[in-house]
């Protein structure tokens, strides 16, 4: 560990904020739900949600505190993820890739680019994509960067664009961040779910970006900020995916205790019978398993970091594996509303825009198959001297020979 690091280790900051928030966030619900379907068909959060939000404060969440966010703790951040995405899960996905980039962002550039971006309390919205990479090439005083990307979640509401491209020559990845008008936008967001996060492609053809817009995409030394940003980008989408995963969980859940109080003395009603109280209470345990188990592996993250740790490499394989447990723990619970709701689920609502958003939050890279079978891996002892980079585990060898030969 560097001085550098020591010296921001001064323990895991968690925000006074928090339960303030919680009752601003109360108060909006109403908002966010009753603009659900009309976010949908629009493909974009109303004005008026997006406002409130403002209003809020929630998008202060990942900001560090000295730029004016709250920088909430892990936890805190599940937890508030956790009730928008009850509220409509494309305003809480839109809500967690906006917070996060936007908060990593502050952290991990440095003066300059935060008195641009974040000056004087207020804050950049920033949307893009880091997992797949552009080309990136080395100019006086910065980079000229060209490609193309996919899945900008929340590109609607953001003032800026964070972006991954690869220098061939330096053989590393770096986020650059501009403007989002110096993109070029392609409005092609015809998914089956989350359509109203707006997770449109954009493209970039040669634009300079200066140095100081620039840091590595693997980076876990915050400039600004405190604890929560030494986990680096992949550990911070971590936390937000399953706030957003149990969010939708318990409301699919609550949705159908509300259909079964419907249905249940009416003739034939499935909801009466022993089947259907047995796979309810599966149900209800999966969900509450899968979310201590969150809650359990972020408690033992967030003492590491408040000693001024850094998250060892069995711990990031429990973090990711903890996140796919979550997702598909979700999906399971889902595929057991569908079944019991029944053609309740086909119709248009709440039920059948839930089923779809949860369906289309699975395909997220980051609790994909790929990263399952590494933590596998991991676990079993096949990968000793493996570290997480990004999202990839890669084998280091040993520096001591000896320990290479043991």
């Amino acid at each position: 560990m560097t001085d550098t690091l020591v010296e921001k280790s001064q323990g895991l900051h968690v925000s006074d904020e928090f339960d303030a928030l919680m009752e601003r966030l109360d108060a909006i619900l109403p908002v966010i739900r009753t603009h659900a379907a009309r976010n949908e068909e629009n493909g974009r959060l109303a004005d008026e949600v997006v406002q409130a939000m403002h209003e809020s404060g929630v998008f202060r969440i990942g900001i560090p505190k000295e730029l004016g966010g709250y920088e909430f703790s892990p936890r805190q951040v599940i937890r508030t993820l956790e009730k928008v995405s009850y509220a409509d899960g494309s305003t809480g996905w839109a809500l967690m890739a906006l917070q996060m980039i936007s908060g990593t962002t502050a952290a991990y550039l440095g003066q300059e680019a935060a008195e641009d971006l974040f000056p004087n309390g207020e804050y950049a919205l920033i949307a893009g994509q880091g997992t797949r990479l552009g080309t990136a090439r080395r100019v006086e005083g910065g980079y000229r960067i060209t490609g193309q990307w996919s899945f900008a979640s929340g590109m609607h509401q953001a003032t800026h664009i964070h972006t991954a491209a690869l220098d061939a020559e330096a053989g590393k990845a770096y986020v650059f961040t501009f403007p989002k008008e110096q993109a070029t936008l392609v409005d092609n967001w015809d998914v089956m779910g989350l359509k109203a996060t707006g997770s449109i492609d954009y493209s970039t053809d040669d634009l300079f970006v200066p140095d100081t817009h620039v840091y590595d995409v693997a980076t876990m030394h915050p400039l600004n900020g405190g604890a929560i940003y030494r986990m680096g980008l992949a550990n911070m989408s971590g936390i937000c995916h399953t706030g957003w995963a149990l969010g939708l969980g318990r409301r699919l859940l609550d949705e159908m205790k509300a259909l079964a109080a419907k249905k249940t003395g009416t003739p034939g009603a499935s909801v009466d019978t022993q089947q259907f109280h047995a796979e309810y209470a599966q149900a209800e345990a999966k969900l509450r398993a899968a979310r201590a188990w969150a809650m359990e592996v972020w408690a033992s993250n967030e003492a590491t970091l408040d000693r001024g740790e850094l998250l060892d490499t069995e711990q990031e394989t429990l973090t990711r594996l903890m996140l796919n447990n979550t997702t598909w723990s979700v999906h399971e619970v889902c595929m057991t509303v569908y079944k019991w709701a029944a053609t309740a689920a086909l119709r248009s609502g709440d039920l059948q825009r839930i089923f779809r958003d949860m369906h289309a939050g699975t395909q997220h890279v980051t609790s994909g198959p790929v990263v399952l079978q590494k933590c596998g891996k991991q676990l079993a002892g096949l990968a000793p001297h493996a570290e997480w980079v990004f999202i990839d585990l890669v084998d280091k060898e040993p520096a001591d020979p000896q320990e290479q030969q043991a």
